[in-house]
């Protein structure tokens, strides 16, 4: 049976509603512990990036974004995701940014961060997923006896070659 065309100006609101819902679903993961979930919402070849405190961790890939997220999650973090951008560059990618504020469990739901999103998207087989998620903390205040980047993989520095 042959696929319906769907009106462009629908088709951009229906793709803005799920990529929108993609934060949202990465915030209730986290609230509720659940890594393979987090890592669902990534494109197989996806990458978590994150600052914190100026140092830098990355993950590609759901294996290694499942040891990251297994030590990031120990800190009981409890985000509150707001002001989501998003921008449609293509009929499968888009790029958007958030912002967030970071409460802790473990200090009785104590403020511990701020910062901000950059994410890049892309559509798989029509399900919209991250490509990329890039944070980058404004403040961090890990909980006492904590090391959330020091154990993580340092992300590599790309070298140019002179010419």
């Amino acid at each position: 049976m042959a696929k319906t065309p769907v009106d462009p100006q629908l088709q951009a609101l229906l793709d803005r509603e799920a990529i929108r819902d993609l934060p949202l679903r990465y915030c209730d993961c986290v609230w509720r512990d659940d890594i393979d979930g987090l890592v669902k919402l990534f494109a197989r070849d996806g990458e978590f990036a994150m600052t914190v405190n100026g140092q830098q961790a990355s993950a590609v890939g759901h294996a290694s974004m499942r040891k990251l997220y297994r030590q990031g999650l120990a800190i009981g973090p409890r985000p509150y995701i707001h002001n989501h951008v998003v921008e449609l560059t293509a009929p499968d990618r888009a790029t958007g940014r958030c912002y967030l504020d970071l409460r802790s469990v473990k200090q009785r739901m104590e403020f511990i961060g701020a910062g901000y999103y950059l994410d890049s998207y892309v559509k798989i087989k029509g399900q919209w997923k991250f490509a990329r998620r890039a944070f980058t903390a404004v403040r961090f205040d890990a909980p006492a006896g904590t090391a959330v980047i020091k154990e993580l993989p340092k992300k590599k520095a790309k070298v140019r070659a002179k010419r």
